[in-house]
């Protein structure tokens, strides 16, 4: 199969399995050709959905753009292909979008992944509900009953005594939700411990968001010293490393918040993207640093009160819950 053919397949998969887009329902798609990832990825969608109205984010107006979203209804689908990040004054799109009931798919950011990068997204794009529903509910299962877990990583270990909090999916199973849609590709389990001061321990990680939002790798993995989910020390660090820490620093402490199980099996520590947004899908576990997390607030770290929220990946080699190995050699066995 050709490039376009997999992305064609993909996208299909995700219409029909994931947002479950049925055809008596209309769909918009809003996009930019400013990049070869988000050229390409429009070509998917004119395949897979030729029935769509297409609209040029850059040719078309602001006030025509909010009357084609003001026109559908809810049920209706609107897809966002965007080099950058679409602005349409003070209209926050997604979230508007969702007030309207339709349902929404985000490709964001398409200008950072370019080269290589551009295979692997399209293969990111994979929706296998076999894999995404089952081992994600089962995930979320043990770290809602769990009272521990360890994360193993070159050596270092990183411990939780706590119970965690209610873990939520981003697996493309929307039933019972509000919403529908949300930013692709998928692929994740999160938490986050319910006591912080449980968290105590050191990691190792082998990449991290940097202040540009891309996907930096050192040459040698990074460790955190961690005490009461906070980094207290860092060793092996790099300049650019620094800078992130000096700037959270600045403004907040340095807190270690969500726990991820990344599930995208396309992303792995040799096979990466530079956006970080798209990477943190990745099938291993990342950390959050800074105080910001909108879904769990804690005493004194309200939900939208922290100003960072930066992905940091571990290199693991075992994640244990309680007793039970969920994590071992690159892949979950649940």
């Amino acid at each position: 199969m050709t490039l376009l053919e997999t992305l064609t397949q993909n996208l299909k998969n995700i219409l029909s399995q994931a947002v479950e887009h049925t055809p008596n329902k209309r769909a918009v798609i809003v996009f930019d050709e400013y990049s070869q990832l988000s050229t390409l990825v429009t070509g998917g969608y004119r395949q897979a959905l030729p029935e769509a109205t297409f609209i040029d984010f850059e040719k078309t107006s602001t006030a025509d753009i909010l009357k084609a979203f003001a026109d559908l209804q809810a049920g209706d689908l609107v897809v966002l292909v965007q080099s950058l990040s679409f602005r349409l004054n003070e209209f926050r799109i997604r979230v508007e979008l969702f007030k309207q009931g339709l349902k929404v798919i985000e490709h964001p950011h398409l200008f950072r992944m370019q080269g290589d990068d551009i295979e692997v997204y399209v293969n990111s794009l994979a929706y296998d509900p076999a894999y995404y529903r089952v081992v994600g509910k089962t995930l979320k299962g043990l770290l809602d009953t769990a009272s521990s877990a360890v994360v193993e990583s070159g050596g270092a270990s990183l411990r939780y005594d706590s119970a965690f909090e209610d873990a939520k999916l981003n697996v493309g199973d929307y039933t019972g939700m509000k919403n529908v849609g949300g930013q692709f590709p998928i692929g994740e389990v999160f938490t986050e411990a319910k006591n912080l001061d449980g968290v105590n321990g050191e990691v190792n990680i082998f990449a991290f968001g940097d202040t540009d939002f891309r996907v930096n790798t050192p040459d040698k993995p990074i460790t955190l010293v961690i005490e009461k989910s906070r980094v207290v020390a860092v060793k092996n660090s790099t300049p650019d490393f620094d800078a992130v820490i000096e700037q959270i620093k600045a403004d907040e402490e340095v807190w270690v918040r969500e726990l991820g199980l990344g599930m995208n099996r396309a992303f792995s520590r040799d096979r990466r993207v530079m956006d970080i947004g798209t990477y943190e899908r990745m099938c291993g576990i990342h950390l959050s640093l800074g105080a910001k997390h909108s879904i769990y607030a804690k005493p004194g770290l309200k939900r939208r009160e922290g100003q960072y929220h930066v992905d940091v990946f571990a290199q693991t080699e075992r994640v244990v819950v309680d007793d039970k190995v969920i994590y071992e050699n690159g892949a979950y066995i649940v």
